[in-house]
């Protein structure tokens, strides 16, 4: 089991609770009301980015919860994922995060943080400047940074769906030592090129939209072809097969009602230029998977039109611990939001596991 320490922080810790001060090892017993604690972290000087770039005065927005002194899992998510981790605060990842699911609460503490690049608390592009490239090895850095400052020697596992998956592996790559295992979904050591194909023409769109100041729109266009790609063609038949009905002067299809409704939800909450920034970052992600040597489950859905099995499969051929587990899904990519009850026997033996 891995117990925080203190060591000496990088920057200023701006948070509700008092900073960690000296601990001492003991056991981890379970809390009726997991703690929370958060912060913005502002980290001094120049960050030095992987594709060229610098960033100076770069603040970083994280959240912790669960009991004092328990296991520290880390959870990243997709590019609209944030600090905001848990049931019962509004968490991305409530079906997985929380009292009685796979990330118990009542027995791990679970950290999140915002995205470098993101429409969170962590520094991101301002409208109508420009912003450098970023990568997932630089998101890993961040991640490095904030677990010195919270004084976490080693993180039990790193947890990552889709954008995050890629996140622990480059963080598995770079600093092997500080966490305990990965468990990636849904993520692969380098993106499949179709995929690519599809965000470059959603990165397109918002881009054009941008230079008419139309950015929401542009992003509400976007987001509604993303989600045509991370849902399974079962799942979309099934739910919107129904005819067309007519509004005014043109017909209004089932599943362009549906895909639009969604690109306005996230418009509403996303910034179109984090969306370019994050979506352009999982087009760079490059790993490599001969130099992950901790243990790593990847997880695959048979139905995932953005990571295929065989990508996974592969990657997982190539790393010097890895497990590869395949699943079904009607959910497609999104099943890593989903699948919490089928996959909470592959969470408990990761975690668990010595």
């Amino acid at each position: 089991m891995n117990e925080p320490v203190l060591i000496a922080p990088e920057g200023r810790l701006h948070e509700e609770a008092a900073p960690i001060g000296k601990r001492v090892r003991a056991p981890v017993l379970p809390s009726a009301e997991p703690t929370v604690r958060e912060g913005v972290l502002e980290i001094p000087g120049e960050l030095a980015l992987q594709h060229g770039g610098r960033l100076r005065g770069v603040r970083l927005g994280w959240r912790l919860v669960g009991p004092a002194n328990a296991p520290v899992v880390c959870a990243l998510g997709g590019i609209s994922a944030g600090r905001y981790v848990c049931f019962g605060d509004g968490g991305w990842w409530s079906d997985f995060a929380g009292p009685a699911r796979p990330l118990d609460t009542h027995r791990y503490r679970v950290l999140g943080f915002d995205y470098l690049g993101g429409s969170g608390e962590t520094t991101g592009p301002p409208a109508a400047e420009p912003f450098p490239s970023i990568s997932s090895y630089d998101q890993a850095e961040l991640l490095l940074r904030l677990l010195n400052h919270l004084g976490i020697v080693a993180l039990r596992a790193i947890a990552g769906g889709s954008y995050g998956g890629m996140v622990a592996l480059a963080f598995g790559e770079r600093y092997p030592e500080r966490a305990g295992r990965l468990i990636v979904l849904c993520a692969a050591d380098r993106p499949h090129p179709l995929a690519t194909a599809w965000r470059s023409v959603q990165r397109e769109i918002v881009r054009l939209t941008l230079e008419s100041g139309r950015g929401a729109d542009g992003l509400k266009l976007a987001r509604a072809l993303a989600m045509s790609t991370y849902r399974s063609s079962e799942e979309l038949a099934a739910r919107f097969s129904g005819p067309p009905a007519q509004e005014s002067d043109r017909f209004v299809f089932p599943i362009e009602r549906y895909l639009l409704a969604r690109g306005r939800d996230y418009a509403a909450r996303h910034r179109p230029e984090s969306f370019v920034c994050l979506s352009e970052s999982i087009d760079l992600h490059r790993v490599d998977a001969s130099r992950i040597f901790i243990p790593t489950i990847a997880i695959a859905v048979r139905e995932d039109q953005l990571v295929p099995v065989a990508d996974v499969r592969g990657m997982v051929a190539r790393l010097g611990a890895g497990r590869f587990h395949e699943i079904s899904s009607i959910y497609g990519h999104d099943a890593f939001l989903k699948e919490s009850q089928q996959l909470r026997g592959v969470f408990a033996a990761a975690l668990e596991s010595n």
